[in-house]
């Protein structure tokens, strides 16, 4: 492969040639860049899904027209003494902005950039802790217009900002929203300083280059245009009529061809500075892959392991700038040894991030034409959103959220599955004589038993993400892969909903679900709304345990009480010890 591609080791390359050569007989990159739908789908419906979600082609040419504009806005707002930007969305909206704040950190003189993404009334609360309302700008960013989590974020922090500047808090205050939506007019009437109209022919979660991505990045004083001009030389590069020779295409290639045999546990390893691409890719691969049973599994932030903890669904992808750590390259060249494929993609700064977007944006189209499916839709993220919705509507009748019997519970924690077989017999029986505790751990215990081979385990949490508490959630995920061998993916939600959330539904049952809530020490409440952001929480993890249900996946949830940290530690010793 190509620099932009990466090297590859380890995989059969007369598979990938056959490959390259399919794609070359039926012109697949010249037709993605003629925009022909049929290479995904010729089905009336997905073809006006298709033809309106192509524009992420073009988008960094026809967006650097715009990088003086956007220089002299983010000079506005550094010479204005904003001291933080933040931005509200989720999804498409928000994880290109996560990727550049954590990559290139803060720059001299401009706003620190953050990113709001979590519904936790605990994640709310410490924004605006670390924050001055007066000299904080928030980016409301929504390609609908009308996503709930930017909406009830944008509404709680413009009262907030209300309180202090009155009729003028619409200064701290701008949109990204596609033209029409209720948030542009929302903005217009809130007196937003600015409303930036997006291109409304590009999806989500290939939007990193367009206004989603590249106005915080502006805002942050990032390099606008040096991205996008290294965007644009990997977009001329996947212009290449020789699959072989251009690295979209041949990524796309490898990664089609191995999930068509199975091997479809995309595990990505990035050193330290851009480990949070792995969140921007998950996004992109699993909701553009996840469907009609068929789906790429991205395994992100796993700590690297030794070949005998991987099944042979395995493939790896090393994003680093420069060489790989030296431990890492260690461990990488044992799996190429072992057999597993490799690609090492090197960047040499974390500017390359504009031509690892799009890279990764037309290998991923290139894998669906190849697995016969369409890239661009997302038919299943919708029902956890309906969910979401009846049971809010369910709370405003009654005050009350639905809370059915558990199936075996300890102290604060609490095991609730539609699966009985997973219920102690004691338990069943109504017998005495098992002490309490052995009836979360056996219900544990026989649930991770139901993970077989090619399948994999998911962990989704609905908490606030601290230091201590992911470093619990690794050590639980490094337990259930010791246990099952299996690929362990780990999401906060509700980021996860709108990330990997359609692969888990949409995509083949071969994930065993754990997903993990906890009580709220402390409630923020919701503009204009009967319910806080803890009940809308409550409501986003059991209507997303419903679609689980729904579509028969293996699927447990731990409520973990009002102590997090216990909880996962008492969780962590039911693994280890079951």
């Amino acid at each position: 492969m190509s620099k932009q591609g990466g090297t590859v080791s380890g995989v059969e390359l007369n598979e990938v040639q056959a490959a390259l050569e399919e794609l070359r007989a039926n012109r697949i990159v010249q037709r993605i860049w003629e925009e022909d739908a049929s290479v995904w789908s010729s089905d009336s419906e997905h073809v006006k899904i298709i033809a309106n979600s192509l524009g992420w082609l073009r988008v960094a040419d026809e967006l650097r027209e715009h990088t003086a504009e956007l220089e002299t806005f983010a000079k506005e707002i550094r010479d204005e003494g904003f001291t933080h930007a933040v931005v509200l969305g989720m999804g498409g909206s928000s994880l290109c902005p996560e990727v550049l704040r954590q990559s290139f950190g803060k720059q001299d003189d401009y706003p620190e950039l953050l990113v709001l993404d979590s519904t936790v009334p605990a994640a709310v609360a410490q924004i605006e802790a670390q924050v001055k309302l007066p000299h904080t700008l928030f980016i409301v960013a929504s390609k609908s217009g009308s996503t709930t989590e930017p909406q009830m974020f944008q509404r709680y922090f413009y009262e907030r900002v209300k309180e202090i500047k009155g009729e003028r808090a619409g200064e701290n205050f701008i949109a990204i929203t596609d033209p029409g939506t209720v948030l542009e007019g929302q903005a217009r009437d809130d007196g937003y300083r600015r409303i930036f109209i997006n291109w409304d022919d590009i999806g989500g979660r290939y939007s990193a280059l367009s206004f989603f991505g590249m106005v915080p990045f502006a805002i942050m004083g990032g390099d606008v245009d040096e991205l996008l001009e290294r965007a644009i030389a990997a977009a001329n590069a996947c212009k290449h009529e020789e699959p072989g020779a251009n690295p979209g295409a041949a990524l796309g290639a490898l990664l089609g061809t191995l999930a068509n045999k199975g091997v479809n546990k995309l595990t990505l390893i990035g050193s330290p500075q851009i480990a949070s691409l792995g969140l921007w890719i998950e996004q992109l691969v699993a909701e553009s892959t996840g469907k009609l049973g068929k789906g790429i599994v991205p395994v992100a932030g796993e700590e690297l392991g030794s070949p005998e903890v991987y099944g042979k669904d395995r493939v790896f992808v090393s994003l680093s700038i420069g060489e790989a750590e030296p431990e890492t390259s260690h461990k990488l060249q044992a799996l190429e040894t072992a057999g597993f494929t490799v690609v090492h993609q090197q960047l040499s700064g974390p500017l390359d991030l504009g031509a690892t977007f799009f890279v990764w944006e037309f290998a991923t189209a290139v894998a669906g034409s190849m697995m016969k499916i369409d890239a661009f839709d997302q038919p299943n993220v919708q029902e956890s959103k309906d969910n979401t919705k009846r049971l809010l509507n369910a709370f405003i009748d009654s005050g009350t959220l639905p809370e059915p019997a558990p199936l075996a519970s300890e102290g604060a924690l609490k095991l609730y599955s539609e699966d009985h077989s997973l219920q102690p017999q004691q338990a069943k029986d109504g017998l005495a004589g098992d002490p309490v505790g052995t009836k979360l751990d056996a219900a544990i215990s026989a649930h991770l038993a139901k993970v077989g081979e090619g399948d994999y385990a998911a962990i989704t949490q609905y908490f606030l993400e601290t230091d201590e508490v992911e470093a619990l959630v690794q050590r639980l995920r490094l337990a259930v892969r010791e246990k099952t061998r299996a690929a362990v993916t780990s999401g906060y939600g509700p980021r996860f909903l709108h990330s990997t959330g359609q692969l888990h539904k949409g995509g083949a049952n071969s994930g065993v679900f754990l997903q993990l809530t906890a009580q709220d020490a402390k409630d923020v409440p919701i503009p204009r709304e009967p319910f806080g952001f803890s009940i809308l929480k409550q409501a986003q993890a059991l209507g997303d345990f419903e679609s689980l249900v729904k579509h028969g996946r293996r699927a447990v949830r731990v409520d973990l009480g009002v102590d997090v940290p216990a909880g996962l530690r008492r969780l962590l010793q039911a693994v280890e010890q079951g």
